[in-house]
């Protein structure tokens, strides 16, 4: 039996792998942080250890265990767990990352898992913020040809069509850095996207399997406003700068715990980046 299972993006969050702070800098590897790195300084530990606190705290709060990923010195953005594993049905699938400065993050989490992968990407690149388990039997995995390309999406999308499941290949710009940064799922049924950049047909595709997107706009989800945690049991992640998006989703019926996680949005990644969940109940 695989010790972590994920059947979806919103089953009640049991157990999330996160990666303290004590290392994290800002780098230009995309466009979020090239535009924060033009006009403001590196932030200070303590300040992100404090960011960071608030997240670990909101996950407790949410019913989640925490893991903790040890950090390494020369991987400053290990603090994104989502991409270097995903978790599935059938167990952790290893990915494959993309920017030379991220790739030593495998050893890690190869360590946490105790090497334990269901799969373990090989061809291409893939990477877990364009991973998307709507619900089970249904994933779509984004395609931007940076990030993840077409052939390391495939491999993924091969695996899970082996199993039965019907998974999409969304293709975007990479100028997006990846997928979550333009969607992310809510609850069940409910998503949040930029329906400014999504295209229409992939939006159509979401309402025939029962999922309909709160918009969010461009400059927003720039801001990483679509970046959200669905804990289950109607309770959200989302960051406090959020402040429209958080009023939509309280207006859906969801509680949303909004720490300040200013400081790691700025640099290219929010709550859905800074946790890699290994458990989830549906």
């Amino acid at each position: 039996m695989a010790p972590w299972t994920v059947a979806s993006e919103t089953g009640a969050l049991t157990d999330v792998l996160v990666c303290p702070p004590d290392h994290y800098r800002w780098i230009p590897t995309n466009s979020i942080v090239r535009r924060t790195l033009a006009g403001a300084q590196q932030p200070s530990a303590l300040a992100l250890a404090a960011q960071h606190g608030e997240l670990v705290h909101a996950l407790r709060q949410g019913g989640a265990r925490v893991h903790v990923l040890p950090p390494e010195p020369h991987l400053p953005y290990m603090v994104y767990t989502r991409d270097s594993a995903v978790v599935t049905p059938w167990g952790a699938v290893l990915c494959q990352l993309e920017r030379p400065q991220r790739r030593g993050e495998y050893a890690g989490v190869t360590d946490f898992h105790g090497g334990a992968f269901w799969r373990k990407s090989s061809a291409g690149t893939l990477e877990g913020g364009d991973i998307h388990i709507l619900k089970p039997g249904v994933a779509v995995v984004g395609a931007s040809g940076g990030r993840t390309d077409l052939v390391g999406a495939e491999q993924f999308a091969g695996w899970l069509r082996a199993e039965g499941w019907e998974v999409r290949i969304e293709p975007f710009d990479e100028h997006f850095l990846h997928l979550d940064v333009l969607f992310c799922m809510a609850a069940p049924g409910l998503a949040v996207g930029c329906l400014d950049v999504l295209d229409a047909d992939f939006v159509a595709w979401l309402a025939g399997h029962g999922i309909r997107c709160l918009d969010v706009p461009y400059r927003d989800a720039m801001a990483l406003g679509c970046n959200i945690l669905a804990l289950g049991g109607g309770t959200v992640v989302s960051a406090r700068g959020s402040a429209r998006l958080n009023a939509l989703l309280r207006a859906e019926g969801l509680a949303v715990l909004d720490p300040d996680l200013s400081l790691f949005t700025a640099g290219g990644g929010g709550p859905h980046c800074l946790t890699c969940p290994l458990g989830r109940e549906e």
